[in-house]
C-alpha cells in the first residue's frame, strides 16, 4: 500500500452535521405546522440491497425528527397498485417527501411512476420538472447524489470557479445532473463515459475528477492528474478468492491518494451525503409548500 498524501473529503463527519442542523430547523418550525415533516420511502419486493439502503433512511429520519412513512410492497405488486398509492401520498398532506426506492422489479415501469410523484415531493430530486429547474438555474429539489457532492466540495472551500471538472458517467442519477450542477458553480464540464476514446487522457486533464460509473477500481493514479481533487461515486462489492467480500469504489484509493490532493473514500463520504440531501430536500419541501420562510 502506497503512503496516502491526499487530503480525505469526511462525508460521513459533514453528512451528521447536516442531520444535527435539520433537527435543529425541525424543532424550530414544528409548533408552527402541528406536525412533523414526513418522507414516505415506497420499497417493492425484497432486494437486499435495497433493504439496507431503506433501514438506513428511515434511521436517519427518525434520529432528525422527519416522520417516516414507509411503505414496503412484494415483489408481485402490480403497477396500478403503486400508481394509486402514489397518487394517495401526492395527496397526504402529512408527506412531504415521496422516494420510490429503486430497482424495481422487472415487470414494474419505473420511469412512469417516478413521473408521477408530485414534482413538490420529489425527494430524489429526478422528475422532469426539478431536473428541468436546475437546466434553467432556478430553484427547485436537487438530485440527492449530485447536491451531496456539490456540498461536500464547498465545505472544504474547494473552488469550482474556471477549474475543468471531468464527470466519468451519464446516469440520469448522478453524471447529468452533477454536470449541470458543476456548471452552476463555473466549472468548465466534461462528460466521459464508457463509450469515451482515450479516457485516461481526459480523465488526467482534470482538476475535479468524479467518478460515478460502477466499475471497481476504474480510475488508476496515472490517470489522475496531480493535485486533483478526486471525487468516488462507486459503490462496488468485490470478493477475494477465499470469499470475504468488500466494498470498494471506482477508483483505486491505494494508488490514487499518492497523487490527488483531495479524495473521498469508500464507504463513509458520498453515500452519508445522499442520505443527509434526501433529509434536507424533505425539510425544504416541508418549510416551502408551507410557506414558512426558508433556511435555505
Amino acid at each position: 500500500m502506497e503512503s496516502v498524501t491526499a487530503q480525505i473529503l469526511d462525508g460521513k463527519a459533514l453528512a451528521q452535521r447536516i442531520q444535527a442542523e435539520l433537527q435543529q430547523q425541525i424543532q424550530q418550525v414544528q409548533g408552527q405546522m402541528g406536525r412533523p415533516p414526513g418522507l414516505a420511502v415506497v420499497m417493492v419486493g425484497n432486494h437486499p440491497a435495497s433493504a439496507a439502503y431503506v433501514r438506513n433512511k428511515e434511521r436517519a429520519c427518525t434520529h432528525v425528527g422527519i416522520a417516516s412513512l414507509g411503505k414496503h410492497f412484494p415483489a408481485n405488486t402490480t403497477q396500478s397498485e403503486l400508481e394509486e398509492l402514489i397518487q394517495e401520498l401526492n395527496h397526504d398532506r402529512r408527506v412531504d417527501g415521496i422516494l420510490v426506492q429503486l430497482p424495481l422489479p422487472e415487470h414494474l415501469d419505473a420511469i412512469s411512476l417516478l413521473h408521477q410523484i408530485a414534482p413538490d415531493k420529489d425527494a430524489d430530486g429526478l422528475h422532469p420538472v426539478n431536473l428541468g429547474r436546475l437546466v434553467r438555474g432556478e430553484p427547485g429539489l436537487r438530485s440527492c447524489t449530485p447536491a451531496g457532492i456539490i456540498r461536500l466540495l464547498q465545505e472544504y472551500q474547494i473552488d469550482l470557479k474556471g477549474k475543468h471538472a471531468v464527470v466519468v458517467g451519464r446516469s440520469i442519477l448522478v453524471g447529468k445532473p452533477l454536470a449541470l450542477m458543476l456548471l452552476e458553480a463555473n466549472a468548465t464540464v466534461t462528460i466521459a463515459h464508457s463509450q469515451t476514446l482515450d479516457l485516461s487522457a481526459i480523465t488526467k486533464s482534470g482538476d475535479i475528477l468524479i467518478a460515478a460509473v460502477g466499475r471497481p477500481k476504474i480510475i488508476v493514479s496515472d490517470m489522475v492528474k496531480p493535485g486533483a481533487v478526486v471525487v468516488d461515486v462507486g459503490i462496488n462489492r468485490v470478493t477475494d478468492d477465499i470469499g470475504n467480500s468488500r466494498l470498494v469504489g471506482d477508483v483505486d484509493f491505494d494508488s490514487v491518494s499518492s497523487v490527488a490532493q483531495y479524495l473521498t473514500p469508500v464507504p463513509g463520504a458520498v453515500g452519508p451525503m445522499t442520505v443527509a440531501m434526501l433529509l434536507q430536500n424533505t425539510v425544504y419541501s416541508y418549510i416551502h409548500r408551507h410557506e414558512i420562510p426558508s433556511p435555505y
